[in-house]
């Protein structure tokens, strides 16, 4: 990327942004090969900030907020340039690897629909799914590609289906505060004021092929996402396996994580088992 003093200046906010949101994604970006961190920096800043909007401003015109963050993102995109630090490192990578504007309009689609649908049918949770997770999968993707676009088209399924688990493991994980706080439910046809064992083991067998299938895509990668992605893969696959050990009372009353210390551990395991794939 060209990175004059402006452009690194506001892509070491979006990762400042990062890593004060997320523990397990910082260490999986801290582990892609030095050209990928900052882009991704780039990406999920962007998501991060799209994602608080809906979920945290409570006292504020959620609707307008995030009107006018759609309109800012396009018009640095357009402009190539932004006063705001996340949008302006967004549009450089927008930018740079010709991320189409499909999928940024997939992704606040999915904001939007946040703001006023709390439950889905099948169709409407696939268009969720896609917009709030795949496509950033796709974005991610296409930095790590670097312009090979029979690569990109050929790992493209994979990137979706571990964008897609990723997402899932998310709404178990934040039953809670999704349900009980939003009155938000993304399971169709799932009631959680009665969630059963059935219902939970019926997402978890889901969840698990999208982990499967996801798996197949990241050993084919290009060397230097390979190991990122695979630990941020691990991460998730641990919060899984936690999540369908415990009862369903302690998933509805409880934000299930992985202490800092057993990430640790898991990056030390997954470094040893990533020089065998």
């Amino acid at each position: 990327m060209n990175t004059p003093l402006y452009d690194i200046a506001n892509l070491q906010c979006s990762k400042l942004v990062t890593n004060l949101y997320s523990t397990s994604f910082s260490l999986g970006i801290k582990s892609l090969h030095k050209k990928f961190r900052l882009p991704i920096y780039a990406i999920y800043g962007f998501v991060r900030y799209a994602d608080e909007i809906v979920d945290t401003f409570h006292d504020k015109d959620k609707s307008l907020l995030l009107k006018e963050f759609k309109a800012e993102t396009y018009l640095a995109i357009e402009r190539g340039i932004s006063l705001n630090p996340i949008l302006h490192s967004f549009q450089l990578v927008v930018n740079e690897y010709k991320i189409e504007k499909e999928l940024t309009e997939a992704f606040l689609y999915s904001m939007e629909v946040d703001l006023s649908q709390t439950e889905h049918s099948d169709n409407s949770y696939q268009i969720y799914i896609y917009g709030s997770a795949e496509v950033v999968g796709l974005m991610c993707l296409r930095v790590f590609c670097e312009g090979n676009e029979a690569q990109y088209q050929h790992l493209k399924p994979f990137a979706q289906k571990l964008g897609a688990a990723f997402q899932k493991v998310n709404f178990l994980r934040d039953v809670k505060s999704d349900f009980q706080e939003r009155g938000r439910t993304y399971f169709p046809n799932v009631n959680f004021t009665h969630f059963t064992t059935q219902a939970k083991k019926q997402i978890e067998d889901d969840i698990q092929s999208d982990f499967d299938e996801a798996y197949k895509g990241i050993v084919q990668l290009p060397i230097g996402a390979r190991f990122g992605v695979y630990l941020a893969y691990i991460y998730y696959k641990s919060l899984f396996k936690k999540i369908k050990s415990l009862p369903i009372s302690t998933i509805q009353n409880t934000r299930v994580r992985i202490p800092n210390e057993e990430k640790f551990w898991l990056f030390l395991q997954s470094w040893f088992k990533y020089r065998f794939i």
